[in-house]
């Protein structure tokens, strides 16, 4: 499933659901704009896994439940807590994150 975000609620979709894959981006990021269609790839081929994308210029309180310095960035969460996070713009990296999370 994948959904982006419309309010400032991330912490409640990653308490809700068992895994969640977020994509960190702003509309002026390019390599943010290059990265959504592989983003929406991966969570097409993940249906147990809720993928979201958050501006992250927008929504500060779902910013800090990763440390995002650089865009874009992926972060996963697991049962509640983050798990881990790459900032990147290769797909193959992306696709790591999304295993290591998954595969558990």
């Amino acid at each position: 499933m994948l959904q982006e975000l419309a309010e400032d609620n991330l912490s409640g979709l990653i308490q809700d659901n068992d895994t969640v894959v977020v994509q960190y981006s702003a509309s002026w990021c390019g390599n943010c704009r290059i990265m959504k269609p592989k983003f929406k790839k991966l969570a097409s081929q993940n249906d147990n896994t809720v993928f979201v994308i958050v501006d992250a210029e927008k929504y500060p309180e779902s910013r800090k439940l990763a440390t995002v310095d650089n865009l874009p960035t992926f972060a996963t969460f697991k049962s509640g807590s983050f798990v881990n996070q790459v900032q990147t713009n290769k797909f193959d990296v992306l696709k790591e994150l999304v295993d290591e999370v998954t595969s558990n």
